[in-house]
């Protein structure tokens, strides 16, 4: 293991052990190094790398304290390598997104305020308008933020937003054709608004699901490995064709059963 590695576990391991709780300043350098046995330059390799990860907080002209450790906090390292994903590894964020985001649109379905249902409708109203890429693309984020924030949990918030940033929602719709991905996104929308308005916990997750699987049919369809093409792999999960409409009874509805 590398020193700076080692300079890593052992502040972790303080952490963990309670020696330096939640909120601590760290004891200034030249004593942090010598009760670690580490060199002052391993130290300061291993504090910038665990201030990147968000576990230290770096407070100009008063030290370096040990940040709150709030998960979702911890948990926005993770957006760069969702930034990056190409091919199989966005595959795999959007699998997970799948297992999340419908459960997440059925709790909703019970949580969301009057107001948050009219700061949904206005954004689908604003996404039916002639808007450049860039600003659907923020909308669509803040359409799904929104629903995720409604539910309460900011793990839960933080995870669906990493799950689905702006950079890789953008090179997915940049991947299709532009018109025909946002008007068939704008309809499964509109299909989970009116399940969220009619407070219908399983049509809700059930139209988030067939948006999820349409998202993956587009990355599908517009990213290749090599030369291979995703579309030529096994789906997951299956892709619905279209949204349920809101009138579709749970007995009579292929989908909402399987929710």
């Amino acid at each position: 293991m590398a020193v700076t590695d080692q300079a890593i576990e052992r502040i972790k391991e303080m952490i963990v052990s309670g020696l330096l709780p939640p909120g601590t300043r760290l004891p200034n350098e030249a004593d942090l190094s010598e009760q670690l046995g580490l060199s002052r330059s391993s130290l300061r390799e291993a504090v910038r790398a665990l201030t990147a990860m968000r576990i230290l907080v770096a407070r100009q002209g008063d030290g370096t304290y040990v940040s709150g450790l709030e998960p979702h906090l911890l948990l926005e390292a993770m957006t760069f390598a969702a930034d990056v994903s190409h091919g199989h590894s966005a595959r795999q964020l959007l699998q997970v997104r799948s297992l999340l985001e419908p459960p997440a649109a059925a709790l909703a379905a019970g949580r969301l305020t009057g107001e948050q249902l009219e700061a949904l409708r206005s954004i689908l109203d604003r996404c039916a308008g002639d808007v450049e890429i860039e600003e659907f693309v923020e909308l669509d984020i803040e359409f799904h933020r929104t629903i995720a924030d409604s539910v309460g949990n900011p793990v839960l918030s933080t995870l669906l937003g990493i799950l689905s940033t702006h950079t890789q929602r953008l090179r997915i719709v940049r991947g299709t054709s532009h018109s025909t991905a946002r008007a068939q996104a704008h309809r499964e929308h509109e299909a989970i608004w009116r399940a969220l308005a009619a407070r219908d916990a399983g049509l809700a997750a059930a139209a988030s699901a067939v948006h999820v699987a349409a998202v993956e049919e587009w990355l599908a369809a517009g990213t290749t490995i090599g030369s291979v093409a995703l579309d030529t792999l096994t789906p997951w999960p299956p892709a619905r064709a279209s949204a349920p409409p809101l009138s579709a009874t749970r007995r009579d509805n292929p989908i909402s059963r399987t929710v």
